[in-house]
């Protein structure tokens, strides 16, 4: 008789999911999405160009900041809820930032690699969305930590802005595996492999 399969529980994917423009930036000078909400579906995204598994939310201060300022969401803490859900939001910041009323947002101030335990604790079975920025989703990369970059990228250009991912990324360490028209999007989702040893 076969004994019964031993169950692995599922390690939670990380995935960097985002809308770019046509030339790579995510937000403008002054760290603003507008650019994204003036493109047709940009302010009502399909919803399947957004992460069904996740669990937990990661983000940056500017991303963060621009949220909060852009929705009134301090003085509406009700929008709190139509933007992110029930889902903790972890925010990489070194400064004291407001917290709306009734929201889970958890600050963290050390290195991605020092934050993993707790992201993989607080998303269980569920996966963990980078949303921005893309410094903050390199440094996932650089600790190994990233498995799916997802994009979706607008029939829009800016002059200079915020680089969806100032690294550099060698092609063998990105395996295409979903590319699509979504109306005016073309999303775009690579699986990401391990830098190769020296």
């Amino acid at each position: 008789m076969w004994a019964a399969a031993a169950t692995v529980p599922r390690m939670s994917r990380i995935i960097f999911d985002t809308a770019t423009t046509l030339n790579g930036f995510l937000a403008d000078d002054e760290h603003s999405l507008a650019w994204l909400f003036a493109v047709d579906g940009g302010d009502d995204p399909d919803e399947t160009l957004l992460p069904q598994g996740a669990t937990v939310m990661v983000e940056g201060s500017h991303t963060y900041e621009w949220s909060l300022r852009e929705w009134d969401i301090v003085e509406q803490p009700g929008k709190w809820q139509e933007f992110y859900g029930d889902r903790p939001v972890f925010v990489f910041s070194t400064r004291e930032l407001p917290v709306p009323e009734g929201a889970d947002v958890r600050f963290l101030r050390g290195t991605v690699a020092e934050a993993l335990p707790a992201l993989r604790e607080a998303a269980g079975d569920g996966d963990i969305w980078v949303v921005g920025g893309g410094d903050l989703a390199g440094q996932f990369l650089d600790a190994g930590a990233l498995d799916e970059i997802a994009i979706s990228i607008a029939p829009i250009a800016l002059r200079s802005g915020a680089p969806l991912l100032p690294r550099r990324v060698e092609s063998d360490r990105l395996t295409l595996i979903e590319a699509r028209q979504v109306g005016q999007f073309a999303r775009l989702v690579y699986r990401v492999g391990q830098e190769a040893s020296a």
